[in-house]
């Protein structure tokens, strides 16, 4: 009987441990070093210049659950020049890539808005790839209170 229960004990113990050991991993924030690794994945040593991203997002989150976001991107929005792609990072998320949007000239504006997660305060970190290859950047912390107490 006293070997029975120990064979359950360890196999309940050994499943606990496999399951945190593949969720750990995901719990864990992301760092700026890997925001700026996945940046360098999509555009390489390219010169990243500032401007041109208006970036909307609260100062406080009193809710870190949701967390509205606006990104707009200043284009004329035409053949000749226009927003190709606009991706949203945040640095301490277990992801760091929130959102990536694509528009073309017929969107008339290059704009998106959502609303992202966030545990703990953080950098939400915004890179726009123009039609002629430039690139623009920008940033803006968010501090996330716990149960509005302040964080």
């Amino acid at each position: 009987m006293q070997t029975q229960a120990s064979k359950r004990q360890f196999l309940r113990t050994a499943g606990i441990a496999a399951v945190a050991a593949i969720i750990a991993p995901r719990l864990a924030g992301a760092s700026p070093a890997e925001v700026a690794a996945e940046i360098k994945k999509l555009y390489g040593d390219k010169k990243m210049e500032s401007g041109r991203i208006k970036l909307d997002v609260p100062q406080i989150a009193e809710n870190g659950l949701v967390v509205p976001i606006n990104v707009e991107v200043e284009s004329p929005m035409t053949s000749a020049d226009f927003v190709k792609s606009v991706h949203v990072y945040a640095e301490k998320n277990p992801l760091p890539a929130v959102v990536s949007y694509k528009f073309t000239p017929e969107a008339g504006k290059a704009a998106a808005s959502t609303r992202m997660r966030l545990a703990e305060t953080q950098d939400i970190v915004v890179v726009a790839e123009m039609s002629n290859g430039q690139i623009f950047s920008t940033r803006a912390e968010v501090k996330v209170t716990i149960g509005g107490c302040g964080g």
